[in-house]
């Protein structure tokens, strides 16, 4: 492959289009914040707190508050990169295809880092409950037959902090065959309906909730158990950018090389949005 033959832009653009396609966890998260981004930039979030409202009297006149404000810091701190060499003998077979399938697997790498460091995010959840949604030291252990409770447990908590938007959930596999074979939550036939996104890659609705299924959800170290998140979008923001992708000629080498840098973040901007269940699977049922 001629380096003079390389268009950046064009390789650019394609491997934004497949990260954004792979990438389960940045369909759950608040994005308003994207822009112009460099490594090692701090985002500043302003935050508004309430205001008061008071009784009027015609005599008294009005008293006025001042705004109280505070700031969330998002810091672009993550970086990941790629980079492969084609050499010499190979690119004289080489072919738009082969490379556009090489950038395929590049950006689905980098997908899977930043899910894991999104799902990673599950120890700053504001939403907890022991009793109902488990711990990290005593988990759910979940059958189909718990799924509607859990559910509505779920939905009560984010309720109950006036959570807006519609909520989702990221789940394990053995999660979502749970939740399909619940009787509670889609009565019978679910999985014989030739259009459930179960099986066209999702989300799955569910009672007000949309579930994602990854194999990225975290487990937790003290007793492995899976941490299982849930939300409305507002909870998490995020911002990336593919910062830079070029092709060079490698020293010391007959080959042509590809790399490319993407920079991220994340921040938890409203951890009483954003809740964790502890759960494992039942393999006695």
């Amino acid at each position: 492959m001629a380096l003079s033959q390389f268009k950046p832009t064009l390789w650019s653009r394609r491997f934004i289009v497949n990260t954004d396609k792979a990438l389960v966890a940045r369909q759950i998260v608040d994005t308003s914040y994207q822009g112009e981004i460099q490594s090692g930039q701090v985002l500043k979030i302003n935050e508004i707190g309430d205001i008061d409202v008071s009784s009027y009297n015609s005599t008294g006149g009005v008293t006025w508050q001042d705004l109280a404000d505070a700031q969330k810091e998002l810091v672009i701190d993550q970086k990941k990169y790629f980079a492969f060499a084609v050499d010499d003998v190979d690119a004289a077979q080489m072919n738009v295809s082969v490379m556009d399938g090489a950038m395929q697997k590049a950006a689905f790498s980098v997908a899977d880092e930043i899910d894991q460091h999104i799902l990673g995010q599950y120890t700053e959840a504001g939403i907890t409950n022991s009793t109902n949604l488990g711990d990290s030291s005593t988990g759910l252990d979940l059958s189909a037959t718990d799924m509607a409770d859990l559910l509505t447990y779920m939905m009560r908590y984010l309720k109950e902090e006036s959570a807006i938007g519609r909520p989702w959930a990221v789940v394990p596999p053995w999660f979502m065959q749970l939740l399909l074979h619940s009787t509670a939550v889609y009565g019978s036939g679910r999985l014989d309906a030739p259009n459930s996104p179960a099986l066209n890659g999702g989300p799955v609705p569910a009672m007000g909730f949309d579930f994602y299924e990854s194999n990225n959800v975290q487990v937790d170290s003290t007793n492995s158990e899976y941490a299982i998140m849930f939300g409305t979008r507002d909870a998490i923001a995020y911002a990336g950018q593919l910062s830079k992708i070029e092709a060079v000629r490698r020293e010391d080498y007959f080959s042509d090389g590809m790399r490319g840098l993407y920079i991220y973040g994340s921040k938890v901007v409203r951890p009483d949005h954003l809740g964790v269940v502890y759960a494992n699977f039942n393999s006695t049922t």
